[in-house]
């Protein structure tokens, strides 16, 4: 048979007051009742006396400065307040189902759980789910039931044990249920968790349940459809081995054949859904079959088997929750889904969720639009603020891993950001081998932890133009030969996972996740960081058109620059969303929108740059500002394939004075799959002095993939 075996009722209730839950959930299906919607908020300053009144309203999942009416000075201390206070009741029967548990997906700064008054759980975490078993504290008389939740109002609110997602970019720091609040209704046997873990090779699954028991039962036999999540097509329905279930927890482990299965990939990133049933319970999860490592030797991501080059960007969520204009966009589902849908257009296969984690319905549509996330836990900092213990952390991330494993986007762990200390390090060796797919860890700027561990580089050269002495202007070489100079330069990176000037003191495969300090703000003006930036390179007075062209041009040689010369597995400009801060105090960085409701790229950034993340491209070596009269610049070209198909095509290259092209050549080229090419070439140069521009270009599928180089001859 072809059923759906979990029942899901995930609309939001709308309000605030009062909710009915359906009685108890029905024989062998789970209700999973969405409690989003508008709860009642207040604040104080007491950490255990619930508020005597609640007089505003508040979106959930939200952030608290979206209550109605506004409270004074969100996001700063007050003594007014160290806790705001979320409130809504709801009906139950006076039986209430076995199993009755409370979800909140996530919330900061820390969340305490209040049911009829009772204190039910604290989970001092903000980036993991609180998940607690309400049903003790539920009224069976028919009367409603009161449910608030307290959450710390700043992140002083926080033990100094638990990370809090200290970001040197924020200056606001807004509190409030940031993601859905759920309850679940069934019945034991319950299934707690599933880990599916897909073997393209042998066209199977790996599944892990596990599964809690109010009883032994002998012979038990979970029941499993898998099904193609679009359109819902039966593949196959069984039964698992038959098992002797105890009472408390069970783990379950067999393998389904999905015979001839369909690969996913962010090219066709096909879903396929398991559907689980004990004859009491019954849970649905959607999974992609999907392979993803680093080859340690060839220093290459693999998917399914291939190489494969992580193009892409990153999302730096919680900066985006200070932007002025963010409003209810990270919850509104067509804009996030068309937020990914742009970053398709940018030619981007891979994002970066940046030094904090979106709501779960992110990682959904990451899912179904076809990215590869690489899923950064939000810590970033010196050591002396790392205060968390291994214990505490490896906790946290075991939580973290749980929730998302069956994600096929989700192809990387990130421990954290830009940090060095052994904490991180010696808690993804204690936790690394719970995920079964066994997927890559991203340990910041600290040891990598095995051999094809990727080591991420953050290579900010532009950094050196950023002050106000005349040391941080450009040589009289231009600025091009003192940036891009050297192409046999290794990316830079932290002190600690490379020998200054030498060599890199690890030989891990490399992922440049971060580059870009050009930065401007939505309204075009430069960022606090890149102010001396522009200053010294191009002067005063420069237009807004001016700095977005540059800032386009240059951020496109920058991609070819770092993708050409092949020694990075992944190039991730920054960044696709953050924040636009213009006034004081001033932003450091920026995303490349100038319409972020429409989600509309700044028009130079999307031309110029688009193209750099076509799976052909091209590098010019060619970096002097000025060559001699009548002379011949000899220099390289450097061509890249990241398509698994051999290319074959013509290299043109031209020099242009005056609006006229004074030279042409060209030359056949051939470049492998997942290779490079790198071809000599000679050019005169004119005979009379004047401003140039040589383009050396092919054609990809119809597409001119262009490296461009300006200079004068004198």
């Amino acid at each position: 048979m072809n059923t759906t075996l979990a029942r899901r009722c995930r609309g939001p209730l709308k309000a605030a007051s009062l909710i009915v839950l359906l009685a108890t959930a029905a024989f062998g299906q789970r209700i999973d009742m969405s409690l989003d919607g508008r709860w009642q908020v207040a604040e104080g300053v007491s950490p255990n006396e619930i508020p005597a009144t609640f007089s505003r309203e508040i979106p959930v999942p939200g952030l608290i400065d979206m209550a109605s009416p506004s409270f004074a000075s969100v996001g700063a201390k007050s003594d007014k307040r160290a806790y705001y206070w979320y409130r809504r009741t709801f009906e139950v029967a006076r039986t209430p189902s076995p199993v009755t548990l409370l979800k909140i997906n996530k919330a900061f700064y820390g969340t305490k759980v209040f049911v009829n008054g009772q204190a039910v759980e604290f989970n001092p975490y903000c980036f993991t789910p609180t998940l607690v078993d309400i049903r003790p504290y539920l009224r069976t008389d028919g009367a409603p039931n009161e449910l608030v939740v307290r959450v710390g109002a700043d992140q002083g609110t926080l033990p100094e044990s638990v990370p809090n997602g200290t970001d040197a970019e924020k200056i606001t720091y807004l509190s409030g249920i940031y993601d859905d609040v759920s309850l679940i209704l069934s019945d034991y046997p319950f299934i707690e968790n599933v880990q599916i873990v897909p073997q393209i090779a042998d066209n199977k699954i790996h599944v892990v349940a596990e599964v809690r028991g109010s009883v032994r039962k002998e012979n038990f036999r979970l029941h499993f459809v898998v099904s193609e999540s679009k359109g819902g097509k039966q593949v196959i329905e069984g039964l698992a081995p038959p098992v002797r279930l105890e009472e408390g927890e069970n783990t379950i482990a067999f393998d389904v054949a999905i015979a001839g299965c369909r690969l996913w990939s962010p090219e066709d990133p096909f879903l396929y859904t398991l559907d689980l049933a004990t004859g009491a319970d019954s849970s649905s999860h959607r999974f992609g079959m999907r392979d993803f490592h680093f080859d340690k030797e060839r220093k290459m991501a693999v998917l399914n088997g291939k190489p494969y080059a992580l193009l892409g960007t990153n999302v730096c969520i919680y900066r985006f929750f200070d932007d002025s204009e963010r409003g209810n966009l990270p919850w509104d589902e067509n804009w996030v889904r068309n937020l990914h849908l742009k970053f398709k257009s940018m030619n981007w296969n891979s994002i970066r969720y940046c030094i904090g984690f979106p709501p779960e319905k992110w990682y959904d549509i990451a899912d179904e639009t076809g990215f590869l996330i690489e899923d950064e836990y939000p810590i970033w900092g010196g050591e002396e603020e790392i205060k968390f213990t291994v214990d505490s952390i490896a906790q946290e991330y075991t939580r973290w891993m749980r929730e998302r494993w069956n994600h096929p986007c989700v192809v990387i762990w990130d421990g954290q950001n830009e940090t060095v200390t052994a904490k991180t390090g010696a808690a993804i060796a204690r936790v690394r081998d719970l995920d079964l797919s066994r997927r890559p860890w991203d340990n910041g700027w600290s040891a990598p932890q095995r051999a094809d561990d990727p080591i991420e580089s953050h290579p900010y050269r532009f950094y050196i133009f950023n002050g106000k002495e005349a040391k941080n202007k450009p040589s009289d070489r231009g600025y091009e030969h003192d940036i891009f100079g050297n192409v046999e330069d290794r990316a830079d990176n932290s002190p600690n996972t490379r020998v200054p000037g030498e060599k890199w003191a690890y030989p891990n495969p490399v992922i440049i996740n971060e580059y870009d300090w050009l930065w401007l703000n939505r309204d075009g003006s430069p960022t606090y960081l890149t102010e001396n930036v522009y200053r010294n390179l191009f002067g005063e007075g420069i237009s807004v058109d001016q700095l977005r062209k540059i800032h386009a041009e240059t951020v496109g040689m920058l991609t070819e620059y770092w993708r050409c010369r092949r020694q990075a597995a992944g190039v991730m400009h920054f960044c696709g969303l953050g924040y636009s801060r213009p006034a004081a105090p001033k932003g450091q960085t920026s995303d490349d929108f100038i319409d972020i409701k429409n989600l509309t790229f700044e028009p130079h950034f999307f031309k110029e740059v688009r193209e750099k993340f076509e799976p052909v491209c091209l590098m010019l070596n060619a970096w002097e500002n000025k060559y001699p009269v009548g002379g011949a610049l000899k220099t390289s070209v450097y061509a890249i394939n990241d398509s698994n198909e051999p290319y074959e095509g013509t290299l043109k290259l031209a020099i242009v004075k005056d609006g006229v092209e004074t030279t042409v050549q060209s030359k056949p080229i051939r470049i492998e799959g997942s290779g490079q090419s790198i071809v000599e070439v000679e050019i005169p140069l004119p005979s009379s002095a004047g401003d140039c521009r040589l383009t050396a270009q092919v054609n990809y599928k119809g597409i001119p993939i262009e490296s461009v180089r300006k200079f004068a001859v004198r």
